[in-house]
């Protein structure tokens, strides 16, 4: 008898259990992803926790976010309507499968990418580490992409729906010959299945990409890019990505050279080749690739208020580096950025963080006394 009795309390104790942790799941409890789903899901290496990340979200399955319908949270940018300025940034749905349920997080718009015109690999595994004891990854992915035919079919679904945001990110293949006529290929072919394009010219793990943005070929590459994008009826915006580890000599004449170009803005920035003051051990820190995550938010942050005042405010900027709370993104916009990206930290903390930063930013502005997030648009800039 008290056999039957503990098999039965068992049950009921496995089922509330299994009940509780459904629900929790469902209803996108933000506690329950930091405290348990995710540090579960880092169990796995970095890039199987990133395929199965892909994979669920691909089939819808995701916590349940209400939106988060606030009109501070509302803002304008190329004569597009944002709800939100938080945006996840390239490099996580990077072959346009799963954007549309990642919008329905709360996000104000989702890139995907990087795209390349040809499908390739990448670099050999492993090539993702987590860095915990910094908040940060490093990653020398190289790229890995399905192509741009594929990407293609996939956006053209889009158009059944259009009711998402949705930038494309451009690469160049590794042994390409060309890399403009690469990035032409990419406007030419998602260009009119995009809000925004982006040109990436700032990954350190495709060997070559970062010469792009020195002036004996960045203008050429403008030049290219404005000309090709002139020819789609839809008119995207033309954004480039650049690189932290630039020098003021170099970022000054990138700045002049969107000016001059009427780029209609800058992401900033990439990922990192700097190693510094890091917590993790050496056989992490030491691995090649790019940093992303919390240490590089003073860095960004200082790197938007350059180009906010190098280009007077003229050339809009997408904040992007260590975003893991609202206060960061609302630091980011006081910088001079008017949209901000998300990677790691919604890497780290999971799907429920976005709403939970939308959240964040909405308290912070009214304890401001804010009306909006596009009033504090560049304020701390001197």
């Amino acid at each position: 008898m008290k056999e039957k009795r503990g098999r039965i309390m068992f049950r009921i104790l496995l089922g509330g259990s299994l009940t509780f942790c459904g629900i929790a799941l469902y209803s996108g409890n933000h506690k329950f992803y930091s405290n348990f789903v995710m540090p579960a899901a880092r169990l796995l290496d970095a890039e199987r926790s990133h395929e199965l990340a892909i994979k669920l979200a691909s089939y819808g399955i995701l916590p349940r976010c209400t939106k988060l319908n606030a009109n501070l949270l509302k803002c304008q940018l190329f004569g597009l309507d944002f709800d939100s300025p938080l945006g996840l940034a390239a490099g996580f749905d990077k072959d346009a499968e799963c954007f549309d349920n990642l919008a329905n997080l709360g996000f104000g718009f989702v890139e995907v990418g990087t795209v390349t015109p040809k499908p390739q690999a990448g670099n050999p595994k492993p090539r993702v580490f987590r860095l915990t004891e910094d908040n940060a990854v490093i990653n020398r992915y190289g790229f890995n992409s399905c192509g741009i035919d594929s990407a293609k079919r996939k956006l053209q679904n889009r158009k059944l729906s259009g009711k998402h945001i949705v930038g494309v990110n451009l690469g160049v293949n590794k042994n390409s010959p060309n890399a403009l006529e690469d990035y032409q290929i990419g406007i030419s072919e998602l260009g009119p299945l995009a809000d925004y394009i982006v040109i990436n010219v700032s990954s350190p793990n495709t060997p070559g990409l970062r010469s792009l943005q020195s002036k004996k070929h960045f203008d050429t590459l403008l030049k290219s890019v404005t000309t090709e994008r002139a020819k789609l009826k839809n008119d995207p915006p033309i954004l480039v990505k650049i690189a932290p580890d630039l020098s003021f000599e170099e970022l000054k004449q990138i700045c002049q050279s969107a000016v001059s170009f009427q780029i209609h803005g800058l992401i900033v920035c990439n990922t990192t080749v700097k190693r510094e003051n890091l917590k993790s051990p050496p056989e992490l820190t030491e691995e090649v690739g790019g940093l992303s995550g919390q240490p590089l938010l003073q860095t960004s942050n200082e790197m938007i208020k350059e180009v906010f005042k190098l280009t007077n405010g003229k050339v809009p900027i997408i904040g992007v580096g260590g975003v893991f709370s609202g206060k960061d993104v609302i630091e980011k916009m006081k910088c001079g950025a008017s949209l901000v990206q998300i990677y790691t930290g919604f890497v780290y903390q999971g799907p429920t963080c976005v709403k939970n930063i939308n959240e964040e930013i909405v308290k912070e502005l009214e304890t401001e006394n804010i009306a909006s997030v596009k009033d504090i648009v560049g304020v701390n800039v001197k």
